[in-house]
């Protein structure tokens, strides 16, 4: 059951994005924890200048990246290099199972004032698929973006080929 759950889960994320085309980026560098403390100057140079409004944008944009209600276009906008998986998107923007998936930003760690790791949830029909995935946020074009990197692990991790992953 669980494993039967986990597949459809994998594949559930394969269409959701491919569908919504969001891209993230990985990045191993350390985060800001916030707190006050002798290091704050350090800190702050791990995340963006307004890092709350930062936060804010790269859920919103994931949110609706892995939202099936948003246009393809959109979709390509909110991807790290979207514009490269245009057509990849577009074939798969008219799929079933990507109508009942979506995302839940549980995490946002800043790496940089660029990057940041994403920690969200898969959902499938509302309910959890893919709890505690770990992904990629980068700052392009002044825009937050899920990563090409996010996009292809999941593409790999279903066992699909996918042209540009």
């Amino acid at each position: 059951m669980v494993l039967r759950r986990r597949a459809a889960a994998l594949a559930a994320a394969v269409v959701l994005v491919l569908t919504p085309a969001v891209v993230s980026c990985s990045d191993d560098g350390g985060s800001a924890s916030g707190e006050a403390s002798p290091t704050t100057a350090q800190a702050t140079t791990d995340q963006p200048p307004d890092a709350a409004a930062a936060k804010a944008a790269i859920t919103k944009n994931w949110t609706a990246f892995f939202d099936p209600a948003t246009p393809t276009a959109e979709k390509i906008r909110l991807l790290e290099n979207g514009e490269q998986m245009a057509p990849v998107l577009g074939a798969f923007a008219g799929d079933k199972n990507a109508a009942q998936t979506s995302a839940k930003v549980t995490g946002v760690e800043f790496t940089s004032p660029t990057h940041a790791n994403v920690t969200w949830d898969l959902l499938v029909a509302g309910n959890p698929a893919l709890p505690d995935a770990k992904g990629t946020a980068v700052l392009q074009n002044d825009t937050w973006k899920v990563s090409m990197q996010t996009l292809c692990g999941l593409v790999q991790l279903s066992g699909a080929q996918v042209p540009g992953c």
